[in-house]
């Protein structure tokens, strides 16, 4: 299993670098579009909705990012891409909270969704846009993926307090403060260096930056894990040998990556 996961850990690294740095915008829109639907017919499994269904979901996912391409992507719209972040931070600061406090099982399926759509198209958006800073974005996704492995090895070695047990038993308070502190090292010994004159990355700012993109990052995390548990799923598909669905590997993105963007976008 161990193996298993190192492996696609590492082709999906080569070939997510590869189209990072060298395919074109309209490239990297496309390469991620299709991972994106990948992520919305999981969405729309987890659901639990007919092949029908969720083939028209593909359409109405793909029907919403050709809108987004053409009048936001295309032509480099601010205040549109700026309002679609704010959207997405409303809904991981307002909704998604209160969605995970009050253990809301929603079967209708317009709210479920609208649910997707809000989860997965600003993170589309905000990737594609960070493109124009590849190793910016890179920096921006190690946070997670630091935080994450920071989070399960503190957790496993001294986790008492449980984060959410009614949604990912696994995660502990402890884990979270190793994630913190890791980001914290990996802003002062990385962050610094790469963001020197960046007006959004500076000082203690920046690591608050940093810092909010991690709590974002486990929120994310928090959210994908409830609404496999609703499913009954342990994973949101079967993709990626050893590590599950897409979903279960953009989770964190979801709800960081808008923000991201959104704060590089204000300062660029």
């Amino acid at each position: 299993m161990l193996v298993t996961r190192v492996r696609t850990a590492l082709i999906a690294l080569v070939v997510f670098l590869a189209a990072l740095f060298y395919l074109p915008k309209a490239g990297w829109a496309l390469f991620l579009m299709l991972w994106l639907l990948i992520g919305a017919w999981e969405w729309a499994g987890l659901a639990k909705w007919r092949v029908a269904a969720r083939i028209a979901y593909l359409a109405a996912m793909s029907a919403c990012a050709a809108a987004l391409w053409m009048m936001v992507i295309v032509p480099a719209d601010a205040h549109a891409a700026n309002l679609l972040y704010a959207m997405s931070i409303v809904f991981w600061l307002c909704i998604a909270p209160l969605w995970l406090a009050r253990g809301w099982r929603v079967k209708q399926p317009l709210p479920l969704a609208l649910a997707g759509i809000v989860v997965v198209l600003p993170m589309w958006v905000a990737l594609v846009q960070l493109q124009a800073w590849p190793k910016v974005l890179l920096i921006l996704m190690t946070i997670l993926w630091i935080s994450d492995t920071a989070a399960y090895l503190c957790g496993r070695q001294w986790g008492r307090l449980k984060l959410a047990p009614s949604i990912s038993p696994g995660k502990t308070w402890e884990g979270v403060a190793g994630a913190l502190v890791a980001v914290t090292l990996y802003y002062w010994l990385v962050g610094v260096t790469v963001f020197i004159g960046h007006p959004a990355f500076q000082g203690m700012a920046g690591l608050a930056v940093f810092l909010m993109l991690t709590i974002l990052g486990v929120e994310g995390d928090l959210f994908e894990s409830w609404v496999k548990r609703t499913a009954g799923a342990k994973d949101s598909g079967t993709v990626l040998p050893g590590h599950g669905g897409i979903l279960d590997r953009v989770d964190a993105l979801t709800s960081s990556m808008p923000a991201a963007a959104l704060l590089l976008g204000w300062f660029a």
